[in-house]
């Protein structure tokens, strides 16, 4: 079993053109194991992507105070690359297109980079390791041969997520609205690749703004954030209760002093 736990974060976005430093997360604290499936929900601006963000290591994000740390390690100063290595996945809100390289020489390295040096994955196991996966994800042999993202409807990136996330096979995965912009069927396709990744060595963290991923996948946990904290976690009846009563009704319940605004800043692409 391998936790991964944030401790105490705060983290502050710096606008270069009017050299001020906004703080976004203001004392984050949150723990997860492998074998765990845990939701974040909360309004707009409230710091669920930075939070994303800062985990995978994107340096446009500051940390001021407070830890992040995978089996007991910090993160802090580690690479987007060794994050990724140490095994973490970022299923990124907006995938970036990349030109010249293909699905398949992409998600081959990546692979690779999670293996030791001298054990790369044979080309025979990676093909049918990959057949497999895209035929779970209902996708067509020639997406593997296609530039990474590029052409792709905003569909057929977030199914394109996925797969790399099955062919990778990290210690935990952060899906930052992974549902975003897709429809029904789309929807069921993805969390059916998520599902099958279901297991005691991997967990996953889902960023979402409504309750309708989570009837396809089911959190063990689920933690609403306000103002750049965690205010309130449950079970997956807390995500039933913010549809009923928003999150304008729990900051009331709560009495937080909390504007219900957008205040987040994202640059829309981490990495792996």
């Amino acid at each position: 079993m391998a936790t991964l736990k944030v401790t105490d974060l705060h983290v502050s976005v710096t606008d270069e053109e009017a050299k001020t430093s906004k703080e976004i997360l203001k004392g984050v604290n949150l723990t997860m194991n492998t074998g765990e499936t845990h939701a974040i929900m909360g309004p707009n601006g409230t710091g669920k992507s930075t939070l994303s963000e800062t985990i995978m290591g994107n340096p446009h994000y500051q940390v001021t105070q407070g830890n992040i740390m995978l089996d007991g390690v910090s993160l802090l100063g580690k690479t987007v690359d060794a994050r990724a290595r140490a095994g973490l996945f970022l299923a990124m809100q907006y995938p970036a297109e990349i030109k010249g390289i293909t699905n398949m020489e992409f998600m081959r390295a990546a692979v690779n980079a999670t293996r030791p040096a001298d054990d790369p994955i044979s080309v025979r196991a990676f093909l049918k390791e990959l057949d497999k996966n895209l035929e779970v994800l209902n996708m067509s042999d020639d997406m593997a041969e296609r530039y990474l993202n590029e052409g792709f409807s905003g569909g057929e990136k977030k199914r394109n997520e996925i797969l790399q996330l099955m062919m990778i096979k990290p210690k935990f995965a952060i899906l930052d609205e992974i549902d975003s912009g897709l429809d029904i069927d789309a929807l069921q396709v993805v969390a059916k690749g998520v599902n099958q990744m279901q297991s005691p060595d991997f967990g996953v963290l889902m960023i979402t703004h409504y309750q309708r991923l989570l009837n396809y996948i089911h959190p063990d946990q689920v933690h609403v954030m306000m103002g750049g904290r965690i205010v309130k976690t449950g079970d997956a009846t807390l995500a039933t209760e913010l549809e009923a009563k928003g999150y304008a009704g729990l900051r009331d319940e709560l009495g937080l002093d909390v504007d219900l605004v957008d205040e987040d800043v994202t640059t829309g692409n981490g990495g792996r």
